[in-house]
């Protein structure tokens, strides 16, 4: 017999496809100053290439904060489709066998409208022997007892469908609050990165230049804060092995006495296993240097808000991939990242560790040593290099 059942609509994907090279991403950014950009009021006075610089460093945080915020909501909406396209499947199941059972009880009905008019006495009368009268009656006893049954199963079926129905119709407004959400962060994204450079577009040559050499001075600044801290590590590194010689000295010297006195403890006494520490570091160092490896493989790919690679990505992607190639899963966030793992002091910080930047941690890179780390920056720049004083440091962790 042929089925009832509707073909199941799948819910179609609202999320756009993310451009990958800065050329696609120059046109989202002027289609978005098209229409998110408000015009400046030529009566205001024009702000200096300081305040300028400030501004559109707060406005690329801000579209970091929205990026997370994008990211965060594509990951709902990402789940809540899987979740009603299961439950609409299960939907389409309970109809099906809710109809099955429609369809028994018809049967039953039909055959009850067949033989209502023949009573009892005609019955005993119109068949072949006594016995085959009383043969007849408990065989429709038997299946009043299994309409009964059906009718209860038909009865179950009907509530479990309407339940599903219902739970579907429930995620199916979830999802679609989720897609507004992706829509919404989208074009704050959008109007951030719109602003920022419609500020940039009103500066003179002049002013430009003045930027540039704004910008120069506080990578510098930067790098004498990372080289600082390269040095401080080099001469802990010193002092770390310097001591480790020292202890390797003093445990032989020790040995050779006691082997002198003849007074020596049973073999193996002085060399039981360490606390295990040793172990979990270099565990740790191996992972970190597949995490490197895949870090400095992006050198060069341009930065896409939204983006996990293979060809471009936004800084939480990027950390997220990095991690992936050591076998370590990560959320995709910024704001779920910084909670994985455990905390570490910018002065203890090893090569790896996952640096999170200003208060609203809207931005991460991947320490590599020496002050410095592999991050993607902001749009219109590609994955790169750079000290991790360059922003305000929120926080870091070590994420196994």
């Amino acid at each position: 017999m042929a089925s009832h059942r509707k073909p199941r609509t799948r819910v179609r994907t609202t999320a756009p496809a993310l451009g990958v090279t800065t050329a696609a991403l120059a046109s989202v950014g002027l289609l978005a100053q098209s229409a998110g950009a408000a015009p400046a009021d030529p009566s205001a006075p024009k702000p200096s290439v300081e305040e300028v610089q400030k501004k559109v460093d707060d406005l690329y945080r801000q579209a970091g904060t929205a990026t997370q915020k994008y990211n965060l909501a594509k990951e709902a909406t990402d789940k809540q489709r899987k979740s009603v396209d299961g439950m609409l499947d299960s939907v389409a199941r309970s109809t099906e066998r809710l109809n099955d059972a429609r369809r028994k009880l018809g049967t039953y009905a039909a055959a009850q409208y067949r033989s209502g008019s023949v009573t009892p006495t005609a019955a005993l009368l119109l068949a072949d022997s006594p016995q085959a009268y009383f043969d007849q009656n408990r065989l429709m006893d038997r299946m009043t007892e299994r309409q009964r049954a059906d009718v209860t199963d038909f009865q179950k079926q009907q509530e479990t469908a309407s339940e599903e129905r219902a739970e579907a119709t429930r995620s199916l407004e979830s999802l679609t609050e989720s897609q507004a959400s992706l829509k919404s962060s989208k074009q704050d994204v959008q109007r951030k990165l719109a602003e920022a450079r419609d500020l940039l577009s009103r500066l003179t040559a002049q002013e430009k230049a003045r930027l540039a050499k704004l910008e120069k001075e506080r990578e510098a600044e930067a790098r004498r804060k990372a080289e600082a801290k390269a040095r401080a590590e080099a001469e802990a590194a010193e002092k770390a092995d310097a001591e480790r010689e020292r202890e390797r000295r003093e445990e032989a010297q020790r040995d050779e006495s006691g082997t002198g006195a003849g007074t020596g403890a049973a073999p193996g006494a002085g060399t039981s296993p360490g606390t295990g520490t040793g172990s979990s570091s270099d565990a740790y160092a191996a992972k970190a240097e597949k995490v490197l490896a895949f870090a400095r493989a992006q050198i060069g790919k341009p930065y896409v808000w939204g983006a996990a690679g293979p060809s471009s990505y936004d800084c939480s992607g990027l950390t997220q991939g990095a991690w992936k190639a050591a076998g370590v899963t990560l959320p995709r966030t910024t704001w779920d990242q910084v909670n994985v793992g455990n905390r570490v002091a910018t002065e203890n910080l090893k090569p790896g560790d996952l640096v999170f930047f200003y208060d609203d941690i809207s931005h991460v890179g991947v320490y590599i040593g020496g002050g410095k780390m592999i991050h993607a920056p902001k749009p219109g720049a590609y994955v790169r290099e750079e000290s991790i004083f360059y922003m305000p440091i929120h926080g870091s962790v070590r994420p196994a």
